[in-house]
């Protein structure tokens, strides 16, 4: 607890996917056209990793 080793994989796993998150509003953001789609992209910017993740298992189950 006091050495700090494990907390730091930690920190750099957030910092890892706190650039996924600015990268997946950037992308989804050029992609939408209207208020809602503006609004749903900033919702896909958080959650793009469990989109993929059940894109990814639909694929396989096919």
């Amino acid at each position: 607890m006091g050495d700090g080793k494990a907390s730091s994989g930690a920190v750099g796993g957030g910092a890892i996917y706190g650039l996924g998150v600015i990268g997946g509003w950037v992308y989804f953001w050029q992609q939408a056209d209207g208020f809602w789609e503006y609004a749903w992209a900033i919702v896909q910017g958080f959650f793009w990793p469990a989109f993929m993740v059940y894109e990814g298992f639909a694929a396989l189950a096919g």
